[in-house]
């Protein structure tokens, strides 16, 4: 058996810094109609944060940005994910192929989600 030669997949813009302008300023290039989700989120977290006395509200928004950002910003991560997805919705649950198109959205989260926490 011979061994693939995977290219590494084009990036529509470099992964941004987990601060907020950087965050806010990809999202607006891979995913502008997202932006209000954006700053609804982010009030909510700080909202908590200041509630809570804990930074750990805004981390968790840093990472659930961050990563839906990866996921637009890698045209081969965004297609993978907008298949399974749209498998998900249109199947009906008791179809086997329903729980593989749930299983790789997840997969696709999480390895998003990993590249932007061990970044």
């Amino acid at each position: 058996m011979t061994a693939q030669h995977h290219e590494p997949s084009p990036e529509l813009i470099p992964r941004p810094e987990m601060a907020f302008p950087e965050l806010r300023a990809a999202l607006a290039r891979v995913a502008p109609s997202r932006l209000a989700e954006f700053q609804a989120d982010r009030d909510l977290a700080f909202t908590s944060a200041t509630q809570h006395g804990s930074f750990r509200p805004i981390r968790l928004f840093q990472v659930k940005w961050a990563t839906e950002i990866e996921i637009e910003r890698l045209p081969r991560l965004a297609a993978r994910y907008r298949a399974a997805l749209d498998a998900a919705n249109t199947l009906d649950r008791h179809d086997p192929k329903w729980r593989e198109a749930m299983d790789d959205c997840l997969a696709v989260r999480e390895e998003a989600q990993a590249a932007v926490t061990d970044a």
